[in-house]
């Protein structure tokens, strides 16, 4: 699945096109490489999202084309 759909998916970014544009200006990582929006997320990646000062890191634990919103953090566990 492409990362920008997989973080408005598992609403870790809510709209897809905030995770395209915070992608395509270097502040995700994909297991610590620098990610761009097509980027394929499979189980056990290790995602890290720049949010200003702060930095979020998340594995991803599965892969769902649509989820409802209370079961959306059933697809990653926060690292850190």
């Amino acid at each position: 699945m492409r990362l920008d759909k997989f973080l408005k998916i598992s609403r870790i970014i809510v709209r897809r096109t905030v995770a395209k544009t915070a992608a395509e200006g270097g502040h995700i990582k994909v297991n610590n490489n620098v990610a761009k929006p097509s980027t394929e997320v499979k189980v056990g990646d290790l995602i890290e999202i720049e949010f200003g000062n702060s930095t979020r890191r998340v594995e991803v634990l599965e892969i769902k084309d649509h989820v409802k919103k209370d079961e959306a953090d059933s697809l990653y566990k926060i690292i850190d």
